[in-house]
């Protein structure tokens, strides 16, 4: 089943970009860089159709730097965009992102037409720490709980560039069934929503798939090509000594440390997912919702029928 997400507070956000957007000159929008194309999120793409558009790809020194290059590629192809990486690593990000604003947006700038820019992101994806960077003072509150912002506020840079900061934003529906997975497993789905085991599976699966090395080096594994799907949770959590009683592992226990391992970077720097990934994943994605639709429109009319019959013959 299709994890979701999107709590009263985000429809409060969802309204405030609305109203916010009609005065933004770009967008920045903050993108997990282990996820670039499952944190992408496609309600903000909708509210600020036509605006310009950075792509931040955040966290870039845990993530694979090879799939990195690959998504930046990705994005700044797209019109109207421009992608680039950072990380708590980057001395002057202030400077590399209000450079790329005034790329997008060169007839704005100065006292009398000041840069209006809006910073989103989905939940928990580093926006609030960076902010806390640009302005160089704790002004936004950091931690590893989905959701902490919960306000907008505006920040000056500059005396001519204004970054207005939204709280963290997922969308109504997520259909494409393995951002779900991906999401949860970055931190950016409140815990209630989801099944810490089913999450742990799922990326073990796509860590077994694109990074066995990493796993049977930091979990002290053998092969494990050849251990099966469900196996490997129980695998892990008895080499880290998740146990109850008679030899019987925790699995709910062994969950906590993937995910754990996986977002605190320990397990090395992994990207979850390609661009050519991704696109599969929507297509499939568009083809189920196509025939959804189907479905209910059929539903629809024969329940039309039903309540009609042979109106013609009444004629």
């Amino acid at each position: 089943m299709a994890i979701q997400w999107f709590p009263g507070h985000m429809h409060l956000t969802k309204k405030a970009i609305t109203e916010r957007v009609k005065d933004i000159d770009v967008v920045i929008e903050m993108l997990d860089a282990r996820l670039p194309g499952s944190s992408a999120n496609p309600l903000l793409a909708e509210l600020t159709a036509g605006r310009p558009t950075v792509k931040v790809l955040n966290k870039q020194d845990v993530a694979d730097p090879e799939r990195t290059a690959a998504w930046l590629a990705h994005y700044n192809a797209q019109p109207g965009t421009r992608a680039l990486a950072l990380d708590a690593s980057v001395a002057t990000p202030a400077i590399v992102l209000i450079t790329a604003c005034h790329e997008l947006s060169p007839n704005r700038g100065g006292m009398a037409k000041p840069m209006r820019v809006l910073i989103c992101g989905v939940p928990n994806v580093g926006k609030s720490t960076l902010i806390n960077t640009l302005t160089a003072r704790r002004i936004a509150k950091t931690g590893d709980e989905a959701g902490i912002t919960k306000l907008e506020q505006r920040i000056t840079l500059a005396d001519d560039f204004y970054l207005w900061d939204t709280p963290g934003m997922l969308w109504p529906r997520i259909s494409v069934v393995q951002s779900g997975y991906l999401l949860a497993a970055s931190g950016a789905i409140g815990r209630n929503a989801y099944d810490d085991e089913e999450v742990a599976l799922e990326l073990l699966a796509v860590l077994k798939r694109h990074y066995p090395a990493l796993l049977e080096a930091r979990f002290r594994l053998k092969d494990v090509a050849a251990i099966h799907d469900d196996e490997l949770l129980t695998e892990v959590g008895r080499q880290r000594g998740a146990l109850l009683g008679k030899g019987r592992v925790n699995l709910q226990k062994a969950a906590e440390i993937v995910m754990h391992e996986f977002r605190s970077a320990t397990l090395g720097r992994i990207t979850l997912e390609t661009p050519e990934e991704f696109a599969q994943w929507q297509a499939q994605a568009e083809r189920e919702d196509a025939e959804r639709l189907a479905k209910k429109e059929a539903r629809s009319r024969s329940k039309k029928g039903q309540r009609d019959p042979d109106a013609g013959d009444a004629a």
